[in-house]
């Protein structure tokens, strides 16, 4: 992903958050119109609607910036949610969210290990079978150059 711009489209008051409208940020995080809709639609982002559009928070901002995460390493979007829920409002839950997170990737990695192990052993056995196949061939033409000898 690439590093998100900072560039607020709109400031109702000085002590408001930024905002951003839908067009920025799809282009900051390369996806669709459609696709922050979606993410929308599903209860994962609330932007405010000024003028009838789209403005988007500082934290939904980042809260999609997690949604595309979550998708890049595999995660449902019932499980983001879930991340995302374990935040709160105010971060109270931020820690909860921490030791989730740690626990997922813990689990993640502890599979990946066993795949990777067996393509190891795969890629081993796949190894035998090439240079057992090799042999007979070599053997086999040998025997093809000696009958015709």
């Amino acid at each position: 992903m690439n590093a998100p711009r900072r560039k607020p489209v709109a400031v109702a008051s000085p002590s408001d958050d930024e905002l951003y409208g839908i067009t920025e940020l799809a282009q900051e995080y390369g996806i669709s119109l459609r696709a922050i809709r979606f993410y929308e639609d599903k209860g994962l982002l609330a932007p405010r609607r000024i003028n009838g559009g789209r403005a988007y928070t500082r934290r939904d901002r980042v809260r999609l910036g997690l949604i595309l995460r979550g998708k890049a390493v595999g995660m449902s979007l019932a499980e983001i949610e879930h991340i995302l829920a374990l935040y709160g409002e105010r971060g109270e839950g931020h820690a909860a969210q921490l030791e989730y997170l740690i626990a997922r990737i813990d689990t993640a990695t502890a599979e990946l290990d066993q795949r990777r192990r067996h393509l190891e052993a795969m890629l081993g056995e796949l190894g035998e079978v090439r240079n057992d196949l090799r042999r007979a061939l070599a053997a086999k033409r040998r025997g093809a150059r000696t009958a015709a000898a």
